[in-house]
């Protein structure tokens, strides 16, 4: 069984290391990262130079003769602090245009990647984790790409510049510090990794929650008709109760990391100060040169503050990323073969299933196909029928390579589908399920999901073909029209219609069909069958039945058992000689199976 995203077994790293992934997708940018760069040297050279000039008018502009002096250097403030306010902004735009491009890509490269992902995944991975991961988790990284990288950055800088110049203006006193920063550096890297732990925590409970939420929505009905809100209600808010406590738990060690990180570094910078004055009062510095020390001890201070609550972030964001790059490095078990073999242009429509034995990855304990051995030849139509669990639907989702079989080879006009690009193979199959997928989008846009590239005439011409143009030309913008979340706005057979004219539009030469009209009503079933009718012609067809006429119009019946096949035949030899057929045909058919028998 293929394990849960969260579960894959990989190491939890307890460093910064996934960050590393974000380089890749700032390297196409590179241009606009040098441009930030440029700002940013300027900026911060503009800032450091102003401790200088502070000196200099401490220590010789305070006396009437020199007046000029002062002015001169108050003009220099004036022109330094221009550069460093239009530096700045020029910085901060090009850091978060890239932080915004990198998120987008990222993002997009995950989705990209996800949808991509077979059915196994899908077994065993909540949608709504996922939606969380590509939401909440690329906020997170957002954060950091942008406004955190552009203070990581000024900070840095400033920081390292700032002790340069802090070595240059007075060693001494630069070597107490020195020998500060430690004791202050350790216990912030060390609460920073307990926060990152409980930022993954809090993550994986707002997947939960979000998981939850969305599978409910997604039942209102059946919430609703069962009178389950209260009972939903309260799972929801126990889910988010967890997530509450999980984040005051992450809050509480940032306020620990941010009171340790700020009490240590301004307790050093008191020192420091405190050991200058008294230099100052025995003549060993001047008044100019502690105030240029001062600020540089300040400046360092500050940009170590922003670090170390930026550390926080950045322990959040590798949390987040790491969320991502499970995402990222999940690999799907259906991929395309390194040569894969062409399909022939003929598009016969032959099918051979040959000796099929097939278990569900989420159900490895039971054969849901065993030794399955059925040829098809082109353009005949074939129905499955069996009980519940027999393995009819099975056949369409190996056919659609969304698993590949333990044992056997499925055949599609001569190729082993294992052996052919998944797409190709899906690409000649079409299929009318029996409860139909709507997108929130237009009539027009849902029925062009068959063929992305068809024109508008022809989704029209396929429409008609599906008996569905009556009713979109009368819904309030005819094809444009909005169909709602899953088709809200659609009865069951107008969304059967739809379904048909998707496959009608994408002219497979395999159809699949999971009995269409089984819980629709008399007049909806007839313009559905009519517009099956139509849809057959001229391809094979497979028929997952629940209804007579179905099975009556097959060229060939598949009786089907625990995923074995027990008969082959047509209504009449069937009824005479397989007892579970003549037991379905009997339950599930009554008079009329007696009539044709």
């Amino acid at each position: 069984m293929p394990p849960r995203i969260r579960d894959i077994n990989r190491p939890k790293s307890s460093s910064l290391r996934p960050l590393r992934a974000i380089i890749s997708y700032i390297r196409p940018y590179l241009g606009t990262l040098i441009l930030a760069m440029c700002s940013l040297l300027l900026a911060s050279g503009a800032f450091l130079s102003l401790p200088v000039a502070v000196r200099y008018v401490i220590d010789f502009g305070f006396s009437a003769e020199n007046a000029v002096t002062v002015d001169r250097y108050f003009y220099c403030f004036l022109v330094v602090a221009l550069m460093f306010g239009v530096f700045s902004a020029a910085r901060t735009y090009f850091v978060s245009w890239l932080g915004e491009r990198v998120v987008a890509d990222l993002r997009d490269s995950v989705y990209k990647h996800v949808i991509r992902m077979d059915l196994a995944f899908f077994e065993v991975t909540k949608t709504g984790e996922v939606l969380s991961r590509l939401t909440t988790d690329t906020t997170l990284i957002q954060s950091i790409s942008g406004v955190g990288l552009s203070i990581i950055l000024r900070s840095s800088i400033q920081f390292i510049g700032a002790l340069v110049l802090l070595a240059i203006t007075n060693v001494r006193l630069m070597g107490y510090i020195v020998v500060m920063v430690p004791a202050v550096l350790v216990p912030i890297l060390v609460i920073g990794r307990w926060v990152r732990s409980l930022s993954r925590d809090t993550q994986d409970r707002i997947a939960d929650a979000s998981g939850l939420a969305g599978e409910t929505l997604n039942a209102i009905q059946t919430v609703q008709a069962f009178t389950a809100e209260d009972m939903e209600s309260r799972r929801f808010g126990e889910m988010v109760r967890l997530c509450f406590e999980t984040a005051v738990r992450r809050v509480r060690a940032r306020a620990l990391f941010s009171a340790v990180a700020t009490t240590g570094l301004f307790t050093a910078l008191i020192v420091v100060l405190w050991i200058g004055a008294r230099a100052v009062l025995a003549g060993e510095i001047t008044g100019g040169e502690l105030g240029q020390f001062v600020l540089y001890a300040m400046f360092v201070a500050m940009s170590a503050a922003s670090l170390s609550e930026v550390w926080g972030e950045l322990q959040r964001a590798a949390g987040a990323m790491e969320r991502l790059l499970e995402l990222l490095n999940a690999e799907p078990v259906i991929k395309t073969p390194e040569n894969p073999i062409v399909l022939p242009d003929t598009r016969d429509g032959r099918i051979c299933f040959e000796k099929v034995s097939f278990n569900y990855p989420s159900r490895p304990e039971t054969l849901a196909m065993k030794d399955f051995d059925l040829e098809i030849s082109p353009g005949e139509k074939i129905a499955f029928v069996g009980p519940s669990g027999a393995g009819k639907s099975t056949t369409f989702q190996l056919l659609l390579r969304f698993y590949d079989p333990q044992a056997g080879r499925i055949f599609v006009d001569g190729i082993d589908i294992s052996r052919a690009r998944p797409e190709g193979v899906r690409a000649r199959i079409g299929i009318v399920p029996q409860e139909t997928v709507i997108f929130g989008a237009s009539a027009r846009e849902n029925i062009r999901f068959g063929r992305p590239g068809a024109t508008d005439a022809e989704i029209e011409n396929a429409a008609r073909a599906a008996a569905a143009d009556l009713f979109i030309q009368q819904l309030p913008k005819g094809y444009d029209s909005f169909l709602g979340e899953r088709g809200t706005r659609l009865s069951g057979g107008q969304k059967q219609r739809i379904a048909i004219a998707r496959a009608i539009l994408k002219d497979p030469s395999i159809l699949l069909l999971d009995e269409a009209t089984s819980s629709l009503d008399a007049e909806s079933e007839r313009l559905v069958q009519e517009a099956l009718e139509y849809l057959e012609k001229g391809r094979t067809t497979i028929v997952i039945a629940h209804r007579l006429a179905t099975v009556l119009k097959a060229d060939r019946i598949v009786v089907m058992d625990e995923g074995r096949i027990i008969d082959v035949g047509c209504h009449q030899e069937l009824v005479r000689r397989d007892p579970l057929y003549a037991r379905l045909a009997e339950l599930q058919f009554g008079e009329v199976a007696e009539k044709h028998s």
